[in-house]
């Protein structure tokens, strides 16, 4: 490896902008910042989440083959992250959609279909992995701002999408290795008693 950071402070971002890859200075409220923002945040997260897991995981044994899928998305989160930053960099692959995709249907199929909406909630866990869908969520809203005006290459809104997708299942997948009931969506009464369903 040939990068290092010598020095942490440059003072070249003192007056609310910041340098991108390309040379370009941006404001730091600029989408494209916005959307590298929302990306590093998310990794933040999967990495609290993983410390979880792998705190966990003498206790529930299970927990680590989700630990095996996720570690790996922090370093193509950071991938992506480095696209957003050098908009001719390329980092992500279909093969990246792929691996994500065959873990969901790997463990949709062992947790059965959903027959019902459901809360985050239940464990630290199943919390954490909400918190990080919804943060994919956010990240993939933000790239997505960005590509209206500045149109992204490669796969990173795809790559993104799938991710917020695992960690649903990741969520349901770590009651189900927990032994935790999911909690289920309780609609509001209606005036009168009267319950939608």
């Amino acid at each position: 490896m040939g990068f290092r950071l010598s020095k942490i402070y440059t003072r070249t971002g003192d007056k609310g902008e910041t340098g991108l890859g390309d040379g370009r200075r941006v404001p730091k409220d600029h989408p494209r910042i916005e959307a590298i923002g929302e990306v590093d945040t998310l990794n933040s997260q999967v990495g609290v989440l993983l410390a979880g897991l792998a705190a966990e995981s003498d206790v529930y044994p299970g927990l680590n083959e989700v630990i095996e899928v996720l570690a790996p998305c922090q370093h193509r989160l950071f991938d992506l992250g480095g696209e957003l930053a050098m908009p001719v960099y390329q980092a992500l692959n279909l093969a990246e959609i792929e691996r994500l995709e065959t873990a969901i249907d790997l463990w949709n199929e062992e947790l059965g279909p959903l027959e019902n909406f459901i809360l985050p909630g239940g464990s630290a866990l199943i919390a954490q992995a909400h918190v990080c869908r919804s943060l994919a969520r956010t990240a993939e809203r933000r790239c997505q701002q960005l590509n209206a005006v500045e149109p992204l290459a490669g796969v990173g809104l795809a790559y993104i999408n799938r991710l917020s997708d695992l960690l649903f299942v990741v969520a349901r997948l770590i009651a189900k290795r927990q032994g935790v009931a999911e909690i289920l969506w309780q609609p509001a009464a209606k005036p009168g008693g009267l319950v939608d369903a």
